[in-house]
């Protein structure tokens, strides 16, 4: 749509406003031939008589495209013209107004013809809603944009499975069954006496042979086997091939071993299509029952299978795409698609081993120096679609492997990337964020991410420490904001001190737990420096910076930094919510009583409101009680014993002389059948004043609010 020849086209103005109840917007409408494509332009006014030479909006549309152009601030929009989530109001009416069937109309009954005659294939059954006409075309746009999109999704993925090589399904087979799947085969065997049948799942055959000498002499010249035990190696006596014996009892009819493997075949030149299979080898034992009904072993098989379930496609210059196989339970087949499935269903590529034809496969593409070959034989399992994507967005992965930083690419690879610091530079320091000196203790680390992560605070600060205080910082898992704040008022060599005298513990000592005590103290003590500095304490002092008792001193802290938070808490209150301290006399004078044994107030001010929450353990102390309160919307009241007037005992709410709620302590209600006839009367009492009757006399009164 050409929008900047749209803006120049002259206002189609309104002489005069319409005079007629209930109508706010004039639309007037014109058709445009714009680089020789029609358009219709809808301009919309305000039913104002100073408002009718700008419009509120100027909409534009044709029968492909869709613009709303704002003058007032001179943005355009493809929202639409009716909102979906804004209770169908217009595009041109303001978040306040309501729809109204009589509230926007054309202003000659030539402009619903035009309308009409510019949509000629939408049909619309009320005319009065003209602008259904605009909303269908809206419709049929979007619809037409979405088929175009699919469309072009299946142009490409029909492509895609054209240009795919077959896959070597024997070689991959073979492969797997001699060097991932090392179940061998089984012999499956039912001990009758000291004979035992045996079925053997490499030729299918059953043998009775015997496992123990027999006392007769034609005994002597039978060929025996090893006894048959369970999770032992024999060997089959009709093929001679070494098997596990499995009984007959505790085998199952079918059993399967499942693996996966990655397998790469060249795609479009020098791009790459990375294939995940999922390898099964199934062991079948079938049985008869013989006369007695007992099964009978009658051969048993083994077979090895695999199914091609993501494809992954590398393309130069192009975003990498990935395939998944699914299954139609209706029409019982296989196909392919551009998107995974969704739930518990989702297709998941884990980590694999990688069958060797992809080396050569990846030769003369752009991912041969993507150095995958050497991390698989350092790691062994790896996740080889997310290894080259990494590659694809970071080539610097392949130097790294190069340098045997292996802990860093593995962290890349998971998709932990926050490590990089220079994602465009080529070399290696600066690709990491850390000296160029440091490098040599990075490499014999082989990329130990918490040195990593020690390194890069000392070139972020401006550091030079030395390789032992390196290594004991990367022991204490500390942070880069912790050894900032810490090294603000003390060296590297006496927090490190510090933490391994509060500890009790050495550093490099390789024990788990001291190490784990290293840490837990060190997170202690980088706490209680933050909460002294937050404090505004001096830790120029040597007896802020090394406290007698760690746990002692972090405790305290704790306790006098919520204490300021409380004490900020209640000065903010009291700045928000100033009308709860004015107006506490006049609602003392409407809900204040007393009786021999309670007294009941409104409360003085949004401080104590706050308290009274924190002290009875309840939400009083809320912002949502707090602004109720200020607005007059309700009233909180605190009732006390009267022999306890500032100790807090039950915390009501009240709206008029009709009480909403009331609790005490952990949101409970205490003596509550007594509490609540108190309360009762209480609101009678009040009802009685509202209404101007005699009050009773205070004897009276006393025994009407007192325990019944």
């Amino acid at each position: 749509m050409k929008k900047k020849q749209i803006e120049k086209i002259p206002y189609i103005t309104i002489a005069k406003p319409i005079r007629k109840r209930g109508v706010k917007y004039i639309a007037v409408t014109a058709w445009k031939n714009i680089s020789h494509e029609r358009h219709i332009i809808l301009e919309v006014y305000r039913n104002k008589k100073g408002n009718l030479q700008i419009p509120v909006v100027r909409y534009a549309a044709t029968g492909r495209d869709w613009g709303v152009f704002f003058p007032e601030t001179g943005e355009w929009s493809r929202q639409k013209i009716v909102g979906q989530n804004a209770y169908g109001r217009c595009c041109w009416q303001q978040p306040g107004e309501e729809r109204q069937e009589q509230g926007s109309v054309l202003q000659t009954p030539e402009d619903l013809d035009r309308i009409s005659n510019f949509f000629k294939e939408i049909k619309v059954w009320d005319k009065e809603q003209w602008w259904d006409y605009f909303s269908k075309n809206e419709t049929e746009i979007r619809n037409s944009e979405v088929e175009r999109k699919n469309k072009r999704r299946r142009d490409q993925l029909q492509e895609r499975i054209k240009d795919t090589p077959q896959l070597k399904e024997q070689e991959l087979l073979e492969w797997a069954s001699k060097k991932l799947i090392m179940a061998g085969h089984y012999l499956y065997y039912k001990k009758r006496g000291r004979r035992a049948d045996i079925c053997c799942s490499a030729c299918g055959c059953v043998t009775s042979t015997a496992w123990k000498p027999g006392e007769s002499y034609e005994s002597q010249a039978e060929e025996m086997v090893i006894e048959p035990r369970d999770g032992c190696i024999g060997y089959c006596p009709s093929c001679g091939i070494p098997g596990t014996y499995k009984p007959q009892g505790k085998a199952k009819t079918r059993y399967e071993i499942k693996t996966h493997a990655f397998t790469a075949d060249r795609y479009h030149g020098n791009g790459v299509v990375l294939r995940y299979v999922e390898l099964y080898k199934t062991y079948t034992l079938e049985t008869f029952p013989d006369e007695k009904g007992q099964q009978k072993m009658l051969t048993a098989h083994e077979e090895m299978e695999g199914i091609e379930i993501a494809r992954t496609y590398y393309v130069p210059g192009r975003k990498v795409q990935t395939d998944f196989c699914k299954h139609n339970p209706y029409t019982g087949r296989d196909f392919w698609d551009d998107c995974n499935l969704y739930g518990l269903s989702n297709i998941t590529i884990g980590k694999a081993m990688i069958h060797p034809d992809t080396w050569e496969a990846l030769k003369g593409t752009f991912l041969q120096y993507s150095a995958m070959e050497e991390y698989a034989e350092e790691t062994g399992l790896i996740n080889a679609r997310d290894y080259l994507s990494r590659y694809v967005e970071w080539p610097q992965i392949e130097m790294l492997v190069k340098m045997k930083l292996f802990g860093i690419v593995e962290s890349m690879v998971k998709g932990l990337c926050g490590i990089i610091a220079g994602e465009y530079s080529k070399r290696p320091e600066d690709f990491l964020g850390i000296r160029k000196d440091r490098m040599k203790l990075l490499v014999e680390t082989r990329g130990n991410l918490e040195i990593l992560h020690v390194l890069q605070a000392e070139r972020r600060m401006g550091g030079c420490w030395t390789c032992e205080q390196v290594r004991k910082l990367a022991e204490i898992h500390a942070s880069c904001n912790q050894i900032s704040r810490a090294l603000e008022v003390m060296t590297v060599q006496k927090l490190l001190n510090n933490i391994s005298g509060y500890a009790g513990c050495e550093y490099g000592t390789g024990c788990t737990n001291a190490t784990g005590r290293l840490r837990n103290t060190a997170t202690t003590y980088f706490d209680y420096l933050h909460m002294r500095v937050t404090l505004g304490y001096d830790m120029t002092n040597t007896v802020y910076q090394k406290p007698r008792n760690l746990s002692d001193a972090h405790q305290r802290m704790v306790m006098e930094i919520n204490k300021k938070e409380q004490e900020n808490r209640l000065k903010d209150t009291e700045q928000r919510y100033p009308d709860i301290r004015k107006q506490y006399r006049k609602l003392r004078n409407r809900y204040y009583y007393a009786d021999e044994n309670y007294l009941i107030r409104p409360a003085r001010s949004a401080a104590e409101i706050v308290m009274e929450g924190r002290v009875l353990h309840h939400c009083v102390g809320g912002d949502n009680y707090l602004s109720s309160h200020n607005n007059g919307t309700s009233i909180i009241l605190m009732l006390r014993h009267r022999s306890e007037t500032e100790t807090p005992y039950i915390t009501v709410e009240i709206q008029g002389e009709q009480i909403i709620q009331w609790y005490g302590a952990h949101d409970k209600k205490p003596d509550e059948e007594n509490m609540q006839k108190w309360l009762d009367r209480y609101t009678t009492m009040l009802e009685c004043r509202r209404m101007g009757t005699t009050p009773p006399a205070e004897q009276e009164t006393a025994q009407l609010l007192a325990y019944a």
